[in-house]
Parts: structure tokens; sequence; C-alpha cells
């Protein structure tokens, strides 16, 4: 791994060559004088006064050599539409709504709410708002209307942008009666909201004239065209609000250079996306994947990238497949939590199509456990790349990086640190490193590199004393899991830190004991949670999908199964880690972006409100648990 040694040890090292070697992946109106700017810690600037355009580095700067080559490819299984947009049609589209915007009144520095599904008009918007100077908040499309509220009154929007409604597994999601909703609730709504009608909700008032029309204003000004604002490096560029289990959201906010550069050298480095071939990131853009991997990641690379509205299962659980050959796509990125709803059904669904074209997988959003990660490599036959990062880094911490050198990859494990990441793994109670395969708390010596949150928005304070006050011996950014680190240098993710079970005193990881359940042959996906014994203080229970259910057809058979598989818990971790209950469910709960729900359920186990639930995918996996729960 000599390759990747040198280069991660030059990004930590000599921080200002490396990272104006990475610069030059961009174009820059005006060259910074400084590429980092580091007197305030833990806030750091990069290339300091330099000025550019996220929206210009994303369509205008290709259309020299790529006018006629599609920059996006929209395919709807909930619809059954289809349509594409050259490069010249998108800078087409995004003018027309950089100016209905600026007609709105909106200007630099302004906010704008996104609300939409997964359609073309979503992209436009949000490269319109980059286009001028506003700062975009996409908020995932049918969040109730109480986080819709909070997330108005904290980003204070001039215009909000939405939609008539969103599909969702062939069930229509109206949007508008939630846009009524949290306008009434919130304190500062947007004076304008935009609505773009795609003629889904019959029951939609079009006479309202409370809302202007999305299609009416655009055609104004299609084939006008406007030039781009140039901002500081500096600036913001959008505000993504952290999902939230207790709270109010938190508003990570990214600049615009150093978010520029952070991706476009990402997109060369880790994903290997060439200019022309075809990308397709199957997350959802109110998600940071979807900022990063959906809009801005391959537009920077000169790619096409593909824009999905519906499930990996519908019609059939070859469609991503299909989707791969048929527009031969070059880079695929996806989730460990949608690669094990696929797991559930024949490795044939993958297979029967030619997926030559394919270079790599890669995961992100949940630890990636070894079986999940076995079935799929064996299924495609291509590295398939696991990732460790969060919406507050905006891209991987932890990876393999195929465009310096292509390292093994080892099953379960995201790989090494990314360059410009000096990574430790630090023990939570004396603050130093541990040593190898020791538990401990995956933490960044800052500064952050670039592409990385600047702060949160409106509140500095909260952005130091959330990521940077764990730890009262140094001033590190806590990213708030558990990690180890193996004796060739391979790093494994174990869950949040707050996912701790304290049994009699021993504190276990929910994600330990889940990698155990895991490893039975029947158990395709597990949430292990922790709730309150009076002896012991906490206990871990479990709920598991299976893959064969004739194994518990019967009570007794069911009894059985349950003790078998919990052998593996106590086999590898030992008994003080035994669950004290294994429930079988069809389904586990999880947030439309495959979040798993654990605290939801282990809230329903004590017997407490389940929290906030306006991001569940399926109700009816939280129901069976209550029926499960109330059985004796």
């Amino acid at each position: 791994m000599s390759k990747y040694r040198e280069f991660y040890r030059q990004s930590l090292d000599n921080i200002d060559q490396f990272w104006s070697d990475q610069a030059r992946l961009i174009y820059w109106n005006k060259p910074f004088d400084r590429v980092l700017d580091y007197s305030k810690p833990p806030f750091a600037r990069w290339f300091v006064g330099g000025q550019t355009n996220l929206c210009y580095n994303a369509i205008d700067r290709h259309l020299p050599n790529r006018a006629s080559q599609n920059g996006l490819i929209y395919i709807s299984t909930e619809t059954g539409q289809k349509s594409h947009f050259t490069y010249q049609e998108m800078y087409r589209e995004v003018n027309a709504c950089a100016l209905m915007l600026q007609e709105l009144g909106v200007t630099r520095g302004d906010r704008v709410i996104i609300y939409m599904p997964m359609i073309p008009e979503a992209i436009f918007s949000v490269l319109a708002c980059a286009r001028i100077g506003a700062i975009h908040c996409i908020v995932f499309g049918g969040f109730a209307a109480s986080s819709l509220a909070i997330r108005i009154d904290d980003s204070s929007p001039k215009v909000m942008i939405t939609a008539d409604a969103g599909m969702r597994g062939g069930r229509l999601i109206p949007y508008k009666p939630l846009i009524n909703k949290a306008l009434e609730i919130a304190k500062r709504p947007p004076g304008k909201v935009v609505l773009y009608d795609r003629g889904l909700d019959e029951k939609l008032d079009r006479k309202t004239g409370k809302q202007f029309d999305y299609d009416a204003l655009i055609k104004k000004h299609l084939g006008k065209n406007l030039e781009p604002v140039w901002l500081e490096s500096e600036d913001p560029s959008y505000i993504s609000y952290t999902s939230g289990t207790t709270g109010v959201p938190k508003g990570v906010q990214r600049d615009t250079g150093g978010h520029a550069v952070a991706l476009a050298a990402s997109m060369k480095h880790i994903y290997c996306g060439e200019a022309g071939e075809t990308m397709f990131t199957t997350s959802d853009i109110g998600w940071v994947v979807g900022h990063s991997y959906i809009i801005y990641g391959p537009l920077l690379a000169g790619m096409t990238t593909i824009v999905y509205e519906g499930l990996p299962v519908r019609p059939d659980p070859g469609v991503w497949w299909q989707i791969v050959e048929q527009h031969k796509v070059s880079v695929m990125f996806s989730s460990p939590t949608a690669v094990r709803v696929l797991k559930k059904e024949s490795q044939d669904y993958i297979t029967r199509y030619n997926l030559r074209s394919l270079k790599h997988l890669f995961l992100a959003g949940e630890p990636l456990d070894e079986p999940t990660h076995r079935w799929v490599s064996d299924a495609l036959k291509i590295p398939v790349i696991d990732h460790f990062w969060q919406t507050e880094t905006g891209w991987p911490m932890l990876t393999s990086i195929p465009g310096v050198e292509k390292t093994p990859i080892k099953f379960g494990s995201p790989s090494f640190p990314a360059y410009g990441y000096n990574l430790k793994i630090l023990s939570e109670i004396t603050g130093k490193e541990v040593g190898v395969n020791e538990k401990g708390v995956v933490t960044v010596v800052p500064p952050l590199p670039p592409g990385c949150m600047t702060t949160l928005w409106g509140d500095d304070k909260r952005f130091v004393e959330t990521y940077f006050k764990d730890f009262e011996s140094q001033l590190v950014y806590s990213t708030f899991d558990w990690g180890i680190r193996d004796q060739d240098g391979y790093h494994f993710i174990l869950g949040r830190t707050d996912d701790v079970i304290n049994v009699a005193g021993h504190r276990l990881g929910t994600r330990e004991i889940e990698e155990a359940l895991q490893s039975h042959a029947n158990v395709i996906e597990v949430a292990v949670v922790g709730i309150k014994d009076q002896i012991k203080g906490q206990l871990p229970i479990a709920f598991a999908v299976l893959r064969d259910t004739k194994a518990i057809e019967s009570v007794e058979k069911g009894l059985s199964h349950e003790r078998d598989i919990i052998k593996e818990v106590v086999r590898k971790l030992g008994a003080i880690a035994r669950p004290a209950r294994l429930y079988f469910v069809e389904m586990l709960p999880k947030t439309r972006s495959g979040k798993l729900l654990r605290r939801s359920i282990q809230a329903l186990a004590e017997g407490k409100d389940p929290g906030d639930l306006t991001t569940l995918e399926d109700p009816r996996a939280l129901d069976a648990i209550i029926q499960i729960l109330k059985e004796p």
C-alpha cells in the first residue's frame, strides 16, 4: 500500500501543496491567495480569496466539449416516466430557474428551501440557487409538517420550491397539505411558494392563487442566459439538516470552494469517474449522499448522473441492474440497507444482466456487515467498496481509494482514512490513541479537510460544543462512532457511541451484537437495542429478519431457532452479550433513507413514546413490533 500511504502522508504533512494540486480540478474566476486559514481553531477557511461558482463548474465549464452529452437521465418506476437532458439543455433549464428566483426577489445569501421529490426540476432548482449565490436547503420530500416548520424557522427562507406530490412504493404522498400545515406552524414562513405540478394529486386545489406556478414562471425565461455570481470560496453553498433523534436538528453549513474541490477530488481518486461516463447513485437528494453524488460530484466530473425515483424492488429486484446495463453505468453508489433488501432475493436478479461497464459499487449509510458484503461482491464480481462518512463531512472519511492504489478489500471494513483526514481512534477514558484491535471513539484531528462542514448555520457555539468538546485534553472532532483498527491498518465501525448497552457494568455496542447475530446463515438483517433491567442495568434484545421462515413454522421450532442463533453471540462475544430475547419479524422499522430506528424500537420495548416517526418507511414494521412485544 505504498502509493496510498505516500498520498495520505502528503495530504497531512504538506497541506498547502496537496490541496493546491487538487484545486486545479475546478475553475476559479479569481485564484485563491491562501490554501488554508486555521487561525481560529476549530474553524477552517479553505482557498481564501478565491472566487468560484458551483453551477458554473457543474454545467457551463463542460459546454465547449460536452454540450450534446447527457448530463442527467431521469427514471421513475413510480410513474413510468423517463427523460434525459444534455448539458446544453440543463444549462437552459437552470438559467431559466435562476431568473425565476431573481424575479421572486432571491439574491446572493438568501435561503431557498427545496421540498421536492426525485425529479429533474429539483436538481435544476439546486443548481439555480448555486448560480445566483443563494443558499439552498433541501428538505426530504414527505417530511412531516412539524419537521419542515423547524427547518423553515431555522433557515428563514425567502422562497420555497415544492411539488404537488411524491410517490413511494406506488403510494401517493401529497405535499401541499404538509406544506400548508408547516406554514401555519412556522414563525418565519417564506414569503413565496413555487409549486411544480406533476398532475399526481387529484385533490390539489389548482385555483388557489396562493402559490406561484413553476412551469408558468420558467416559460417566461427559457432561452435567456444569466451570468453566474462569483462567490468567495468560504461563502455558504447550502444547509443540510441532520435528521436529529432528539432536540432541534443541526443545520450543517457547507462552503463553496472547499466543497467543490473536495467533491472533484473524490470523483478522481475515490470513485474513478471519468468525463463521459455514467454514475448511478440510488439515494435521495434530501440526504447528503444525494447532494454530493447525485448532483454535484458527477456533474463536476463531466459525467452523466442518473436521478431515480422508486424502490430497489419495483417492478422487480432486478430494476437497478437493468438500469446499469441499459445506461452502461460505470460507477454505482448505494447503501448496505438497500443491499440487505436485495439479499432477500436470488442473486439471479443481478447476474442476469450484463454489468461489464460497472467498475465499482460503493456503499455507505450504515455499517456494512461481512455476510452482506460477501453476498453482493460474489454476485457482482467487482470491488464493492464500503465507506464511512457523515452529513457533517460531505464526503468519505474511511474508504478504499482505487484512483490512487487498488488495495485488497476486507469484508465488513471501510478500509483506510481518506486523504486529508487525520483520523485517530481514541480511548473515551484516557483520550489516548488505542492499540491494534482495541475499541475507541473515531475522531479527526482538525483542521477538517475541504468539503467538511464549516460550522452550524447561525450557531458557531453549538458547532464547537457539539463536535469538539468530548476530549478535555485535546481539540478533536468526534464522529460519535466506535471503531477499531486491525493489524493491517483496516478500520471497522462498530456503531454509535450512544448506541451502547451497559450490562452489569460491561459496555457493549449494539453493532457488535448485531454482527454476531448476522453471522448466522439464516439472518438477513437484525436490530439490537438495550432495555432497562433492575438487576443488570440493561439487557440486549434483538429483532431479526430471516432468509427462510420455515425454521420458525411452529412455536417449538421458533424457540429452538432462537436459541441456535443466539449461540453465535455467546460464541463470538461471550455470555455477557447474550440477548435476553430474539424476536423474528418480516421487516425492520427504517427511515426512507434506510436508517434503522433503533431508538424507536427501544422506546417501544420500554413502554415509552417512540418519538418522531415522520421519516418512517413503512408503519407496518413498528406495528408488528408493538404486537410482538405484547405477546407473553
